[in-house]
């Protein structure tokens, strides 16, 4: 490891290389304030002061292939009331195709660095050049509360190295002090009036200030309530800070939800609808076996487990984990792409399995991901037919794939299956009829689309496509037989604009199974 590190002058001595059930980690030389005396000849910094009593700067380059994690203890004295941290690392040019520096941070307190994060205090990965902790405040993307003293840990996080290397810095001030109090975090509630048993249209990937987003929590929720959302979750990179951070911003007609998107190496997942103040760890990849640990931990906190935009192409997006521990996969992301009709393809194949050995399935969502302008907040949204608009209610509808998609509020659609007898069968659900060759008949209502063209997909392929009417509203119906169709799904797609390929969803339901 080359780490030429000093501070201030003060030589600094590395250390090994850690490998363990995780993705391997770096721990570098203790950064020590005990010789530092406080400024004006001051001996406890407690002169009202907002200056830095105390300041020490890292230096070093991290080659080609360092480790996932480099941790940067820092000894933090008693009296301590803050911690800032800045840093700065070369962005240097490289040939076209190769990736270039980029370095993400965050912390972890006295508690330690061990899985599970129980130490955890923050993380902005590179959305943000500095941050600060203390007890009655804290930078978005951190945690408010006590600086303790003991040993903590800055946590670097080299996402992608040049060939040169990364040269970087790490500023740290510690300022002394009473410690302060920490309010007690105000969460938003877990039940919105709603409409009974109804249809609620909710955003379950949004990012804020307080992690890469360029929107306050109060923006998305205007936002929100502009698109005709019923509700949302919060979901921010790697934290759990903006728990408490929509005070005022719920109601009668939003229901706020919090989670995380655990954003690993090797793919990202939403932990949609935790316990409030539930923080998940993202230290791992697939090859550390310890993803199935945090799903069962999500779903403890009442959660589920989302894979986001599986076939994504940033690094370190691509899914690797599976699906074996998924609630819902998240088959749309933002404005309809090339990457959306793989993973739409996928989940189609993963239904196909279900059928054949009789396994559980996996429901399809769609969330707009979005983290600033012009990033459309609903684009798309997931129906989801619940009993009340309530945490419970929403999770059960989702997890049973009582859902569709759709790309806004002025979408809406009703997707049925009926047999002899007055059998019936909607969005999710089996329709068990008394033969392989019953006939079926499937129905699908379109409002909202015009221009658009409704298909029917089943384990065959796509088995049944009519046009809807100019006005975009419409009644499509189809006969088939479990024989011929062991599930039927509802697709609504704009006209294609490139020969050959399938136009933009509209719309996507989750499919309605057949069985004789």
């Amino acid at each position: 490891m080359s780490t030429s590190h000093s501070a201030h002058g003060h030589p600094m001595a590395r250390r090994g290389l850690l490998v363990g059930t995780a993705a391997t980690a770096l721990t570098l030389g203790t950064v020590s304030f005990a010789d530092a005396a406080p400024p004006n000849g001051g001996t406890d910094g407690t002169d009202g002061t907002d200056a830095p009593d105390r300041t020490r700067t890292v230096r070093g380059t991290l080659p080609t292939g360092a480790p996932d994690y480099v941790y940067l203890p820092v000894e933090v004295p008693r009296g301590v009331r803050e911690i800032a941290v800045s840093y700065t690392y070369e962005k240097t040019p490289v040939p076209a195709g190769t990736q270039g520096n980029a370095l993400d941070i965050g912390i972890f307190d006295e508690r330690g660095t061990a899985l599970g994060g129980h130490g955890f205090r923050g993380w902005s990965g590179g959305a943000r050049g500095s941050f600060f902790i203390r007890a009655d405040a804290a930078t978005p993307g951190y945690i408010a509360g006590p600086v303790r003293a003991g040993t903590w840990n800055i946590a670097l996080g080299p996402y992608t190295v040049a060939p040169g290397g990364l040269p970087y810095e790490v500023t740290i001030s510690l300022r002394s002090g009473p410690a302060g109090t920490t309010p007690e975090p105000v969460y938003p509630p877990q039940r919105a009036k709603g409409r009974g048993r109804a249809w609620y249209r909710g955003d379950c990937h949004l990012h804020s200030t307080h992690s890469d987003g360029g929107r306050t929590p109060a923006e998305i929720a205007a936002a929100a309530r502009a698109a005709g959302l019923d509700f949302i979750n919060s979901s921010e990179h790697n934290t759990h800070s903006a728990h408490g951070a929509w005070g005022g911003l719920w109601g009668d007609d939003l229901l706020i939800l919090t989670g995380e998107e655990i954003t690993t190496r090797n793919g990202h997942v939403l932990a949609l609808a935790t316990d409030p103040g539930t923080f998940v760890d993202w230290r791992y990849r697939a090859r550390d076996n310890r993803f199935g640990h945090y799903a069962k931990a999500v779903r403890r906190a009442g959660g589920l487990v989302v894979p986001a935009h599986p076939h994504a192409t940033c690094v370190g997006c691509h899914w690797k984990f599976g699906f074996g521990e998924a609630d819902a996969v998240e088959v749309w992301n933002g404005a309809y792409s090339p990457e959306d009709e793989i993973a739409l393809a996928e989940w189609d194949n993963s239904l196909v399995a279900a059928v054949r050995w009789a396994k559980p399935w996996v429901a399809a969502m769609g969330n707009s991901d979005a983290h600033r302008d012009p990033d459309v907040v609903g684009l798309p949204q997931t129906v989801v037919l619940a009993d009340e608009l309530s945490r419970e209610a929403i999770v059960a509808g989702i997890r049973a794939g009582h859902a569709y998609i759709a790309e806004s509020s002025a979408v809406t659609l009703s997707f049925d299956a009926f047999g002899g007898r007055g059998l019936h069968a909607g969005i999710g659900e089996r329709l068990r009829v008394d033969g392989d060759d019953t006939p079926v008949t499937v129905r699908l209502e379109v409002t909202g689309a015009p221009g658009c063209t409704a298909h029917f997909v089943t384990d065959q392929g796509t088995l049944f496509t009519a046009g809807l009417p100019e006005s975009g509203a419409g009644t499509v119906e189809w006969r088939t037989t479990p024989a011929h169709a062991a599930y039927v799904r509802a697709e609504v797609r704009h006209p294609a604009t490139v020969p050959g390929l399938p136009g933009a969803l509209a719309a996507l339901t989750n499919p309605v199974f057949l069985e004789g």
